[in-house]
This record gives structure tokens, sequence and C-alpha cells, in this order.
């Protein structure tokens, strides 16, 4: 269980894109309630997504991924490339869909199910902003074990690749990245390596910096890939 992150110091700029008028309205009514987010669009397809963001600018988008013009995957791509992209959530209804692992492959921070309680929405918007995972550790390893569903070849050539990345990491930095790829909050690493949270919070963009990554769950798809979330297993006993 996560525990919940502080309301933002302002009002998260929210955006909703979904082409069901009243998944919608519910989830503007639902997060509309929220005193420290303004939902300040929406749209009804992801190809609406780019000129919604010039013209509002939020700091989160709330996507969904099946659309008839432009799928969310597509939208988010575009949305990540940006000097200046908002966060991405994805919206689904499945737990491990392969489009879900692609988006967040593109850059999306997470993604919430459609049948989530509104607080663990509120919840999520709160955490991506803060910079914690919107993924549960579960659900973090169902992604990973679909993105492990393809050929032998293919796993081993990642797995060498990922692996070579990670050498390059300092020794606390590659500590911090096996944390992350484990679904831990800032809080939660800095309570098991001894550290602050500023000081993780450092660590983390350090490794996305060399990475050239998007976001921590970008973090823990490399961490998987290079096979070291043993390590974290090992390790999850030393969290009071």
């Amino acid at each position: 269980m996560t525990t919940p992150v502080d309301p933002p110091a302002r009002p998260v700029r929210l955006l909703i894109v979904d082409d069901d008028p009243l998944v919608r309205a519910g989830l503007t009514l639902m997060l509309g309630g929220a005193d420290d987010i303004a939902v300040v669009g929406e749209g009804a397809d992801g190809s609406e997504a780019a000129d919604l963001v010039d013209r509002l600018r939020p700091d989160v988008v709330l996507m969904d991924i099946r659309m008839p013009t432009m799928d969310g995957l597509s939208a988010t791509e575009a949305l990540r490339r940006r000097p200046d992209a908002p966060e991405v959530v994805v919206l689904t209804t499945f737990h491990a869909d392969e489009q879900v692992l692609r988006a967040i492959r593109a850059g999306a921070a997470g993604f919430v199910l459609k049948d989530t309680p509104p607080a663990q929405i509120v919840d999520s918007v709160r955490r991506v902003v803060a910079g914690d995972p919107v993924l549960s550790p579960a659900v973090t390893r169902q992604l990973m074990d679909r993105a492990a569903g393809t050929g032998a070849d293919d796993r081993t050539g990642r797995a060498d690749r990922a692996r070579r990345r990670i050498a390059g990491l300092a020794e606390r930095e590659r500590e911090v990245a096996v944390a992350v790829g484990g679904g831990r909050s800032n809080a939660e690493i800095a309570a098991s390596l001894y550290l602050s949270v500023a000081t993780v919070k450092t660590h983390v963009s350090r490794i996305l910096a060399k990475f050239d990554f998007n976001n921590r769950v970008q973090i823990a798809l490399l961490v998987h890939d290079a096979g070291l979330l043993d390590e974290e297993d090992d390790g999850a006993g030393d969290v009071g």
C-alpha cells in the first residue's frame, strides 16, 4: 500500500483526453472536486492533444489509450518528444495491456484503470507531479512480465544492452535505480538506503539525465531488462 503524497503547492493543471463523453464528464467531476487540481480542458481524440497542450499548458494529461483517429499511444509519443512536455498518465481498462507498455516506453509516467476509486486517481495525479511512481510494484511486475514475453534472442540482447547501461552508474545510483525498479517511492528509498529524500531525488535526476529518460518508470523497465529486480527482493525486508 502506497503512502498518499501531500497536495502540491499550486493547483495541478490537468487535461483529460478520452473519446467517451461520459468518461470525460465523470473524470472532470471527480478530479475537479479536489482543491489542488484544476481541470483546464478536455479532448475527444489524441489528434487534439497537441493543440490543447499548446493552448492550455497542462502539467498532466490523462490520456485514453484507444481512440478512433489518433490513439493515446501516438499522442503520448508526440507529446513526450516536446521540450516542454507535460506528464502523461494513460487510462486503460487492462492491467497489462501491450499498448500500456508501449506508452510507458514512450515516456508516459504510468497508468490508471478507468474503474480506479476516485481518491486513488487524485492521488495518482499528485504523485506524478511529485515525481513518485504511479504504478504499484505488483502492476509494474505485470508489465515487466509482458515486456519479457518476446523471443529469447530479443530478451537476451535487451538484457545485455541494459546491463551495459547500468554498469555506467555509480554504486549509489545503481542502488537507487534498483529500488525504483521495485516500485518504491522516494521516501521508501530514502528510508531503506539511509538517505534524505532530497538526495534520492538528486540521484534519480542524475540517472534520468545519464540515460536520457523521461521518467522513473523507464528506469524500472531498464532495471527489469538487466535482471536486477531480484536484488530488490533480497533487500525488501529492510524497509520498516
